[in-house]
């Protein structure tokens, strides 16, 4: 698999993003753990405008320069709260138009293709989200988990 220097990667996301094509891509970082893992699964981004997005939606987004995809918590106005799932006591905040694009579908580390409106997607995803602070430690359980099996 080719890699890219981040910057041209999302040079080359944005473009494809504002062609109104998707784009599937491996996902990087922990800040979607344990919904999303690190280097095993994979992310087709659909591009949206900023009336489409909801609370729980996952999407991509700019933040002080970088780019990040975490799930929208709250909408307040055109004012996003976002938060990975990863990290139960880190917020950002952002506005609509700094979103770039929102997950449509997560394909597994076998290759299997969830749809995020899917039930098989959505319970787990509101379930995590209603634990709050109590994710914390079952993300220590689970990493340590992942990390020895």
């Amino acid at each position: 698999m080719k890699q890219l220097p981040n910057e041209a990667f999302f040079e080359w996301v944005e473009e494809e993003l504002f062609q109104d094509r998707p784009v599937t891509f491996r996902v990087r970082g922990g800040s979607m753990f344990p919904l999303l893992k690190d280097g095993k699964d994979s992310v087709m981004l659909y591009p949206c405008v900023g009336e489409e997005l909801r609370v729980m939606d996952v999407v991509l987004f700019k933040y002080k320069g970088r780019h990040v995809m975490h799930r929208i918590v709250s909408i307040d106005g055109d004012k996003l709260s976002m938060q990975g799932d990863g990290l139960p006591m880190t917020y950002e905040h952002c506005l609509r138009g700094d979103v770039l694009g929102r997950v449509g579908f997560v394909i597994n580390s076998s290759g299997k293709k969830l749809d995020v409106h899917s039930k098989k997607w959505m319970w787990p995803s509101a379930l995590w989200c209603r634990m709050g602070v109590i994710r914390r430690y079952f993300l220590r359980i689970w990493r340590y988990i992942d990390r020895h099996i």
